[in-house]
């Protein structure tokens, strides 16, 4: 017993891993068609809002603060893509991927401003564009708008031989992957453990927050197109779904609520982990609302567990 404590604190992910497990085998019980590999690219298509409002929030939470307003970002994103540029003909690839994109990274960044320049509290700037943004949702498209351009439809099933879920996840983990190769992820890590450390070592502290901001602006935009290539309409309701799926899923996979500790591998596997609960309990012909009350739960499991495991870890190190 005392080994396995062990390995999940120095792998804080394993547990998400573990849980993951699980969740799968109990899937292809309940549904063993689940494990058709002719349903894995749509099953990765689903998934994929899922591991990408995750990604989207582990930026600002490494960084020691916290951006709720991903969920609802990727949601804009996606009734921008369906509901304003394809009826006004820029719905095709080369246009609407780089407006959508520059979009989402300049509202994280301005997050990123309230938060290290205005030094407004992380919750409540992220909570103000929250709203600003379900408003703008719903008001942009108060009813769903079916989407005109379909060529975004084989990011949810294939493209070609490739399943087009590994083109958005796969891009947001390339992104991740190459600047693991630079100086900011490592000056995020300082940052999020001590500002103030991370100053005194010469990190533009302010810029770090505002980088991690805009990046996970940017993977909450690649969330949108992966949500609307899924949904193929614009689905403002959805708003509120997401909001707190991307924070589950970081402290679900072992990333620290107080910044500084954490990885993108831990927040995939929590994604996982709440996207088989859901397909668990829909399986099972369980209601929607109690698949939310799921979500609450699977948060609050996950900040329990990563508080016991961080704490256990901070005592070895006193002694």
């Amino acid at each position: 017993m005392n080994r396995i404590f062990a390995f999940l604190q120095q792998r804080p992910y394993a547990f998400a891993l573990l849980l993951c497990i699980v969740l799968l085998a109990l899937n292809i019980i309940v549904s063993p068609s689940f494990a058709n590999p002719t349903r894995w690219p749509a099953i990765l298509g689903t998934f994929a809002p899922f591991a990408l409002v995750g990604f989207a929030s582990t930026p600002s939470v490494l960084s020691g603060g916290m951006d709720i307003s991903v969920g609802p970002l990727t949601t804009f994103i996606s009734v921008i893509f369906i509901a304003v540029l394809m009826p006004a003909g820029l719905g095709s690839w080369y246009f609407s991927v780089p407006i959508l994109l520059i979009l989402a990274t300049i509202v994280g960044m301005i997050n990123g401003i309230l938060v290290a320049v205005v030094r407004l509290h992380p919750v409540v700037a992220t909570v103000g564009m929250l709203f600003i943004l379900i408003g703008l949702s719903q008001t942009i498209a108060p009813n769903p708008v079916q989407a005109a351009d379909r060529w975004s439809a084989g990011l949810a099933r294939t493209l070609g031989f490739i399943p087009g879920a590994l083109l958005t996840i796969g891009a947001a983990a390339l992104i991740w992957f190459l600047l693991r190769r630079t100086a900011f992820v490592s000056n995020l890590l300082a940052t999020g453990d001590s500002d103030q450390s991370a100053f005194g070592s010469g990190v533009n502290v302010t810029a770090v927050r505002i980088l991690a901001y805009g990046l996970g602006g940017l993977f909450a935009g690649i969330g949108g197109i992966a949500l609307a290539a899924l949904l193929q309409s614009s689905e403002s309701a959805l708003a509120t779904t997401y909001a707190l799926l991307g924070l589950a899923a970081v402290v679900l996979g072992g990333t620290s609520l107080l910044g500084g500790r954490g990885s993108m591998l831990g927040t995939l596997f929590g994604a996982f982990a709440i996207y088989l609960i859901q397909q668990l309990l829909t399986a099972g012909g369980v209601q929607s609302n109690l698949i939310q009350f799921a979500y609450g739960i699977v948060l609050v499991v996950g900040v329990l567990v990563s508080a016991t495991l961080l704490s256990a870890r901070q005592r070895g190190k006193v002694q």
